[in-house]
């Protein structure tokens, strides 16, 4: 059914030329945008015109680095970060209110802390955890993704002790007498997972139907699955969700460390196919750990210390991954967050020719701190996706500031450097792993990539400022583009009619403002699927 949108400010994502970014009107019938300009161009004919008030709309964004099911799940446990939990004492009292909760057998599981965020800026460890369950397990997850923290009973459970040795690229941190403090970083961060009760299948497609619905109100209409952290993949979960109303677009990614062993491990064309709602785009790998973790493999030492951290890959890994992807077509994806671990994927990919169909980048690398020039210049030239997020220095300062001297948190995450030499760059969350109260919030993460102040103030490079319009292109088309998907980021003819209308003009508003600007109705493919309760009449949209 043909329907018009009119009297809005329309920001199309389109920069092919300046009168196409912004429109008046849109035509969408079929799902897809007929018709993108202005109001009095409208082509001829007799279809409904709904009225925007002048309101301004945007592409639907495409959150390019998250981990959808691992969000979905967090949504059940514990936040370990403000506003809720400030101290590591406030952090004993919530575990020990939900010990109350629970029974023999089952464990206490929370997300999200960030040592640099509690009253006690360190780390909490396994005695910490013990005050609050002495006698159930209790497994908490980092911001960042890359290091668990585990209370006396899990390391009990898991057969961890002083005379367990460190698994290859990971580490068992040890206090002054040798005895494990229950903080597990890289490698060492799955050591307890095949102790702990699997989730059921109906309890995730669950969390991510309620998922799904949180990320429309966003205006998040695509999103990257980043690699399962457990054996198996996640595409079962997504295909059974979307059955029951998930709306999303979604591009997976396996963790090669799950599959390489396995020689029937495959991905047919059929599930690459970019026109899917829910397919397959590549393998992921782990090429180093977190700047507030000091497990990133930087190129100059953390501050105070000798240390540049470590690589996780090993070269058989990454050799054998390539083989696979150019013999299937499908993307490499690879986390590197310091220069060292940057300039090894990229050095090591650069001589290959482009394996895939040229619709998305054969490489892809995820997060950035800080690109060499050398790195910057070889992925411009042959065309490698960069996949950074803003939000990280915005709300992991106090652990940033104490890993980095001023100078040099200035000049990580350098967004205007790389665009303006030509390499092919979007912006994402990868929520849950940030230290952020809703960590797939599009608006904060563009207020950082816009001001470069961190939440606490910080000056963290403002030459590297992006204007408005630029970070929504890389939040819409850009970010579509890196992940693969086809006809999606973009209001033009032949694309998707996923957009949403805000509460506010985005690109007028005070930039220190940007994330009190919210998403009040959201389109997929032009059908209104969700808006704000106060624009609603018992269950109609007006």
């Amino acid at each position: 059914m043909k329907r018009a949108f009119v009297n809005g400010k329309i920001f199309t994502s389109d920069a092919s030329r300046p009168e196409a970014l912004y429109a008046e009107a849109l035509l969408c019938d079929g799902g897809k945008v007929l018709f993108a300009g202005a109001e009095k161009d409208l082509p001829a004919g007799e279809y409904p015109r709904i009225d925007l008030g002048g309101r301004t709309v945007i592409p639907g964004f495409v959150d390019a680095h998250m981990h959808p099911v691992m969000l979905a799940d967090f949504s059940r446990q514990i936040a370990c970060l403000p506003p809720k939990v400030n101290s590591i004492q406030e952090l004993i009292q919530e575990i020990a209110r939900v010990r109350s909760e629970k029974s023999e057998g089952d464990w206490i599981k929370g997300w999200g802390y960030d040592e640099g965020k509690f009253a006690e800026h360190r780390s909490p460890n396994r005695y910490d955890l013990d005050k609050g369950s002495p006698d159930l397990p209790v497994f908490l997850t980092r911001s960042c993704e890359h290091i668990r923290c585990v209370n006396s009973r899990a390391l009990e459970l898991a057969g961890i002790t002083r005379d367990t040795p460190d698994p290859q690229s990971g580490e068992i941190e040890r206090d002054e007498h040798g005895e494990p403090t229950g903080v597990l970083k890289e490698n060492a961060r799955d050591l307890v997972l095949p102790f702990m009760p699997p989730e059921t299948k109906e309890s995730t497609v669950a969390s991510l139907i309620d998922l799904g619905n949180l990320l429309t109100s966003q205006g998040i209409v695509a999103v990257t699955d980043m690699g399962n952290l457990h054996e198996g993949g996640n595409y079962e979960f997504y295909e059974e969700a979307v059955k029951r109303g998930f709306r999303q677009r979604v591009a997976l990614y396996y963790m090669w460390d799950y599959f390489m062993d396995d020689p029937s491990f495959d991905i047919t064309p059929e599930l690459m196919d970019r026109n899917r709602q829910i397919r397959i785009a590549g393998l992921k790998l782990i090429g180093d750990g977190s700047i507030s973790g000091k497990t990133a493999w930087l190129s100059e030492p953390y501050l105070g210390t000798e240390e540049c951290g470590f690589p996780v890959y090993s070269d058989d890994s990454m050799e054998r991954a390539l083989d696979f992807c150019k013999r299937t077509g499908c993307q490499l994806s690879v986390h590197a967050m310091g220069g060292r671990a940057i300039d090894r994927v990229i050095d090591r990919v650069y001589p290959e020719k482009d394996w895939t169909d040229g619709k998305a980048p054969c490489l892809r690398v995820e997060h950035l701190t800080e690109p060499s020039d050398r790195a910057v210049a070889r992925a411009a030239e042959r065309g490698f996706g960069f996949a950074s997020q803003p939000i990280f220095e915005h709300c992991e300062i106090e652990t940033y500031k104490n890993n980095m001297d001023p100078e040099r948190l200035r000049h990580i995450y350098p967004h205007r450097t790389m665009l303006d030499r030509g390499v092919k760059l979007c912006l994402s969350t990868d929520a849950p792993a940030t230290s952020w109260a809703v960590p797939s919030d599009p608006f904060s993460n563009l207020k950082s990539a816009v001001t470069r102040y961190a939440c606490d103030g910080t000056d963290i490079g403002q030459d590297e400022r992006l204007d408005i319009e630029t970070a929504m292109i890389l939040y819409t088309k850009e970010s579509a583009e890196v992940s693969g998907f086809a006809g999606l980021g973009m209001l033009k003819p032949g694309y998707a009619a996923d957009f949403a209308v805000l509460s506010d003009d985005l690109f007028t508003v005070d930039p220190m403002k940007i994330d009190e600007v919210c998403v009040e109705e959201t389109y997929i493919g032009g059908e209104r699927i969700y808006c704000r309760k106060d624009l609603c009449s018992g269950n109609q949209c007006r």
